[in-house]
This record gives C-alpha cells, sequence and structure tokens, in this order.
C-alpha cells in the first residue's frame, strides 16, 4: 500500500530531529521540530496550479506548515505545495 497525495499536496519524509547539541542528549519532547525534508510523492496539481516538486526533492518548509499522519510505522507530513518554501539543490 501506499499514500498518493491529491491535487497540489505533497508527503514528505521529515528529516531526522537532532540528537545532541554539544554532547548533551535531548529528549524527545524538547526537539526542534526539523524544517527540512524530502518529497515521497506529489499530487498532479490543478488547473490553476502546476506541480513543480517532484519525488526526492529536498525541501525546506515552514515550522508550523503541513499535517503529521504516521503510515506503516513512519511519520510523515502532507501539505500543499504552497506550504514548501524551498528546494534544495547540491551544486
Amino acid at each position: 500500500m501506499k499514500i498518493q497525495p491529491l491535487a497540489d499536496r505533497v508527503l514528505i519524509k521529515p528529516a531526522a530531529a537532532e540528537e545532541t547539541v554539544g554532547g548533551i542528549i535531548i529528549p524527545d519532547t524538547a526537539k526542534e521540530k526539523p524544517l527540512r525534508g524530502t518529497v515521497v510523492a506529489a499530487g498532479k496539481g490543478t488547473k490553476d496550479e502546476e506541480m513543480i516538486l517532484k519525488a526526492k526533492d529536498e525541501v525546506l518548509y515552514g515550522k508550523y506548515a503541513g499535517t503529521e499522519i504516521e503510515f506503516e510505522g513512519e511519520k510523515y507530513l502532507i501539505m500543499r505545495q504552497s506550504d514548501v518554501l524551498a528546494v534544495l539543490s547540491k551544486k
């Protein structure tokens, strides 16, 4: 089974949160929410908005963007393409 976002939505696998800071282990409740992730799947867009993002894009998104979901033991975010702030590229 897989998840296929509809319209202008994307499914993002968040990057792992930082485990330590200066050698101090941070508990799960105090970890900073990651603002970076990888697009797992993307919808087809809408008649008014073309889908620019595609699977495997590394992206930055807003701190409170998207809806957290858990699927087959993995945590994901599903959000509109407009909630994504930037696509990261390696030069």
